[in-house]
């Protein structure tokens, strides 16, 4: 099983959600079942770590990141299983590099796995401290919903 996540530039809301599904997945014991990884559909920074205050916020709440910026690719959409997009912007920049129902089936909004209502997850990056821990808090609930429909789906 392989699940990718994706934001805008790999530096705030996806890597954290990589970081957090990696934590639970070792928690459960499944961490050799599913492989995560996390890209931007820009290429805005490719190379770099993640936000500082994402880095921050991960390790107040136990999650350690290890992940530099990259942009999605073509060969993307044919690895990965899952493709968890953050927001509607991503997710159309996604099926704009290849909109056919094969990779239709794979691509899904973030929140669609959220115990709590909402679309999107919202991008912190020009927000303070509480704006970092509200995405973690979405993702977080998220990310434990998506778990679930996995194991549900008998997938992991």
């Amino acid at each position: 099983m392989k699940v990718l996540f994706v934001c805008l530039g790999n530096i705030c809301r996806s890597p954290l959600a990589e970081g957090i599904m990696k934590h639970k997945l070792k928690m459960l014991g499944l961490d050799s079942k599913v492989m995560v990884d996390s890209c931007g559909t820009s290429n805005y920074h490719i190379g770099d770590l993640p936000d500082s205050r994402t880095r921050q916020n991960a390790k107040r709440n136990g999650v350690s990141l290890d992940h530099r910026g990259r942009q999605l690719s073509m060969d993307d959409l044919n690895h990965f299983d899952f493709i968890l997009a953050m927001d509607r912007s991503n997710h159309d920049n996604i099926l704009g590099l290849r909109n056919d129902k094969a990779v239709r089936d794979k691509i899904m909004l973030m929140r669609k796995f959220d115990t709590e209502e909402g679309e999107e997850v919202p991008d912190p990056y020009y927000g303070g401290e509480d704006d970092f821990q509200e995405v973690f808090n979405i993702l977080n609930r998220s990310i434990d919903g998506f778990i679930i429909h996995l194991q549900s789906k008998g997938l992991i």
